[in-house]
This record gives C-alpha cells, structure tokens and sequence, in this order.
C-alpha cells in the first residue's frame, strides 16, 4: 500500500481508495485525501469489542447488524471507517455500507485523534443523516450519546462512570462505562 499512497498525484477517487484493498492501518478517504491512523491500541480493540458484546444481543434480537471498523459511504469520496455500527439487515459480502442503512454510529475517542472524532467525524455522520452518534472515552468510558437534529446533532447525555446509560433507540441496552474499561 505504500508505495500505492506515495506516487499517487492529485485527488483520490472512490475507486482507487477501494483498489488499495485491505490494509494493516485504517484508511478512511474525506473528499479525496486519504486519512490514515495506525491500527487502535490494544485498550481501543477491548472496549470496542466489550461494546459491541453489550450491543449485540439487543441489536439481534429487532433484527439490526452490528459490524466494527467497516466502510461506510457517508456520500461518493467520503468513507470513514466507524469503530462500530448498528445496521439496517445489509449484504455482509459488500465491502461498503451506505449511510441510510446506518442506526448508530460509535467513535472510541483515541487521544491522538480526538479533533477528528469530537469534529470531523461527528459533522460527517450529521450531514449523512445517520440518526445516533455514541463517542466512548478511553480514559474511563464516558459515553456522550448524540441525537441528530437537522444536519447536526444534539448531545442528550452524558454518562460517567458509577451511572448507565439506557439506549432506547435503534435498541434496548444499558451500558455502564465501568462494563467497558475494566
């Protein structure tokens, strides 16, 4: 892939980010420039799956997917890849989900990409019209649940450690940040 990135010029496209296939780092393509991270910490990967474990039964049981770290068109040229998304039923085999099939979308704010998730991200999601944003602190698992209002969204709370959060949409979870970091 790296070579592939270097001796690119210019602008990339959907489908020359698309052509450089799977990847040890997260690649995620905002208006033709290329975003690449490192692969998360090992904290980032336990609180993602710890999350996601909390998630999966309620999201089964209305007949919802729940996939991490997939490509998801937000609109042509514009894919981040979430930590974790609660779906419409999709074609698993896809290599993209689009933003109208997307419940929820989780960003585990990493510190060394705070801006992106607490901004970038969140404006993104907005505009696509993906109803529910939930960010998870690594630090201690605060959990900032936003509701979209028009093209941008409204935090209706903020959950620390020692309170739950009670998701009642797309799904029925409690999630209790201590669940997530301990």
């Amino acid at each position: 892939m790296t070579a592939a990135v270097f001796d690119h010029d210019g602008q990339w496209t959907e489908e020359e980010y698309l052509a450089l296939g799977e990847t040890q780092q997260r690649v995620e393509l905002f208006d033709g420039s290329l975003h690449v991270t490192p692969a998360p910490t090992p904290r980032h990967q336990r609180i993602s799956r710890k999350l996601g474990n909390i998630l999966e039964t309620a999201t089964e049981a209305v007949g919802l997917e729940l996939l991490e770290a997939v490509n998801v068109r937000l609109r042509p040229g514009r894919i981040p890849i979430p930590d974790i998304v609660i779906t419409d039923p999709v074609n698993l085999d896809e290599l993209i989900i689009e933003a109208d099939a997307v419940r929820l979308v989780c960003e585990i704010i990493s510190p060394s990409n705070a801006a992106t998730d607490k901004v970038l991200k969140m404006h993104y999601y907005a505009a696509a019209g993906i109803e529910w944003y939930l960010l998870v602190e690594q630090e201690n698992g605060t959990l900032h649940l936003y509701r979209r209002q028009g093209r941008h969204y409204r935090e209706l709370s903020v959950t620390k450690p020692g309170e739950a959060l009670e998701l009642t949409e797309p799904v029925r979870a409690t999630i209790r940040p201590e669940d997530l970091v301990s």
